[in-house]
């Protein structure tokens, strides 16, 4: 009986450690990152965005993805993984900046492959100019557009600025386009020194940087990417022709590694980084200017 007391006290007594331990570490995990580091708008709280903006974090964020084709071997809504990873990864590394949800649409034509789903120009202006204005009525002092979708840039972006900075008498709306052209043709021009082949779409690109974001492995179908050749590209332009596989990729994506993703995400980001902070330092230098509400 002594032993068999024994046993069980020092059972009880294990048991009870353990689950001592399981609850620290559920408390662990389901701890709230401090205030400082939030920067994702949606998950926030609203006292939380009111300490933010208090605390200096005034600018906010908007960014576009898209939904279309990109290949047998990437999903539909590549754009909108890259977008929201760029834009959380821009607003951490800005330090003053809160993104607001990626809009998940921009301009473009459904086709005869499944899977592409867009908006007209107008419908993205009228996004664009709603969304800005609902930021500056939070409380934001700036507010920043960005794409990751070619569909209305620059030229959407551009007026939506143009028109809200006419209107507020003031500049408070820029257009960040190095995230998008600038960096694209500098990871290409790196392709290219490589001896990689170039692309125009769902290529390496494309295809490596979902490689190095998709950290659960459901936006690449890695099994395919061994195959992944469409219409070679040559001189910047997809020589399709009669024996073209119509697949959705302009270019060749076998070649795609995470390694490769890593480098162009990395230079989105830098590039837009440096480009944000260059304009809002434009700005502290200029003269002060009135700051009215939106009507």
């Amino acid at each position: 009986m002594r032993i068999g007391s024994v046993s069980h006290s020092l059972l009880m007594l294990i048991a009870g450690g353990a689950a001592t331990l399981i609850l620290a570490a559920g408390s662990a995990r389901a701890a709230p990152r401090a205030q400082a580091d939030l920067v994702e708008f949606e998950k926030m709280t609203w006292v939380e965005v009111k300490s933010a903006l208090a605390a200096g974090k005034t600018t906010a964020l908007i960014y576009t993805g898209g939904v279309e084709e990109r290949g047998p071997q990437d999903a539909n809504g590549g754009h909108n993984l890259m977008a929201h990873a760029t834009v959380e990864a821009i607003a951490r590394e800005l330090g003053n900046a809160i993104f607001l949800p990626v809009l998940p649409y921009t301009p473009n034509d459904a086709e005869s492959i499944p899977g592409t789903i867009g908006i007209t120009n107008e419908l993205l202006a009228a996004m664009l100019e709603r969304l800005t204005e609902q930021a500056i009525l939070n409380g934001f002092r700036n507010v920043i557009l960005m794409g990751d979708h070619a569909g209305g840039q620059p030229q959407v972006y551009e007026e939506v600025a143009n028109k809200l900075n006419a209107r507020y008498g003031a500049l408070r709306v820029f257009y960040c386009d190095q995230v998008y052209r600038p960096a694209s043709d500098a990871f290409d021009q790196y392709l290219a020194q490589q001896g990689y082949p170039l692309s125009l779409h769902g290529g390496i690109p494309d295809t490596s940087e979902m490689m190095y974001l998709d950290k659960d492995n459901t936006w690449v179908r890695r099994d395919l990417v061994s195959s992944a050749v469409g219409d070679p590209v040559v001189d910047g332009k997809a020589q399709i022709g009669p024996q073209s596989p119509h697949n959705g990729i302009l270019g060749d994506a076998r070649r795609s590694t995470a390694e490769l993703g890593k480098r162009v995400f990395d230079m989105r980001v830098d590039y837009a980084v440096r480009q944000i902070r260059s304009l809002l330092i434009d700005l502290m230098i200029q003269p002060p200017a009135r700051h009215p509400q939106p009507p």
